[in-house]
């Protein structure tokens, strides 16, 4: 089988490439820049917006996995421009080129699309694929950490010098990015268990991570015991006022993702469980963030 994979060289799309390379599955991959060899992969040049360079990277494929999109934005138009108008680019080249199959990864934050404007562009790209007539499926990840990750990685950063700010406090789900590659590509034939649903991932934990518990875990991989203070809305507002006005436009806690961040209840629901037999967790997240911040001590980040 041919896939054809959006947003290949960002923190999931590179951990696809590297699991559709040990299964030795033939990959077209879509890149704004030219990107180095790789066997196995056949990089197209182009990026959503360019029609030309999508009909390219359908071009002889059996299914999509489209991962591109946009977590944090300066405003509402950059999240349609990427995650709706994007998906909808995505979705018109696959039908127009006759491609079957369809998986899309959405975010868990599509459930309460009231929270964020992130949030809301992806439920409604969720809402165009699932409108598209094709084989589709819908993956709403909960929070991915592991190797190449630039967000939670603040997380370890903090933990390197005993102290992990959270959220107020709550429970959230979580899922190694490994675990996320391996379940996308078992998804690409379809099946009458998967066509045409959703689903909601994540490592297995029964009633995700209380964010202390989440914090803790990850000042245990990094060696430490952490001091974890949980920040008030009105605290993380102030911290999103004060980077817009030091960073204008490359502020990484915008007011929207704050939106998001103090809800607290973003745990899976049992309901969108991947059926057993197609997929389950093979990473114990206690296992996963120690080798998570190996690879970070590795790569020299810490």
């Amino acid at each position: 089988m041919t896939i054809a994979l959006t947003g290949a060289t960002g923190f999931v799309g590179q951990a696809v490439l590297d699991a559709a390379a040990a299964q030795k599955m033939a990959v077209q991959a879509l890149a704004r820049r030219v990107q180095p060899d790789r066997r196995g992969v056949h990089w197209i040049r182009g990026d959503l917006g360019d029609r030309r360079s999508l009909m390219r990277l359908v071009d002889g494929v059996e299914a999509v996995i489209h991962v591109a999109g946009v977590v944090n934005a300066p405003d509402e138009a950059e999240f349609e421009a990427a995650n709706v108008e994007g998906t909808l680019a995505v979705v018109e080249a696959a039908l127009a080129a006759g491609v079957p199959r369809f998986v899309h990864v959405s975010s868990l934050a599509a459930r309460e699309p009231h929270l964020s404007a992130y949030g809301a562009s992806k439920r409604r790209g969720e809402k165009i694929v699932a409108a598209s007539g094709l084989d589709w499926t819908i993956i709403r990840p909960p929070a991915v950490y592991g190797p190449r990750d630039t967000e939670m990685f603040e997380l370890f950063r903090g933990a390197k010098w005993g102290v992990v700010p959270m959220p107020p406090p709550g429970r959230t789900s979580v899922i190694h990015v490994d675990d996320l590659a391996r379940l996308l590509l078992a998804l690409v034939d379809g099946g009458e268990d998967v066509t045409h649903r959703l689903f909601e991932p994540d490592d297995g934990q029964p009633q995700g991570w209380g964010h202390k518990d989440l914090a803790e875990a990850i000042g245990a991989a990094m060696g430490r015991k952490p001091w974890v203070p949980h920040m008030s809305r009105g605290t993380l507002d102030w911290i999103s006022r004060i980077e817009g006005w030091v960073r204008p436009g490359k502020v990484k806690l915008s007011t929207d993702r704050v939106n998001y961040m103090v809800h607290p209840d973003w745990v899976v629901t049992s309901g969108h469980a991947v059926p057993e037999r197609r997929w389950k967790p093979e990473i114990r997240t206690r296992d996963g963030l120690r080798a998570t911040a190996d690879w970070y001590r590795k790569q020299g980040w810490l």
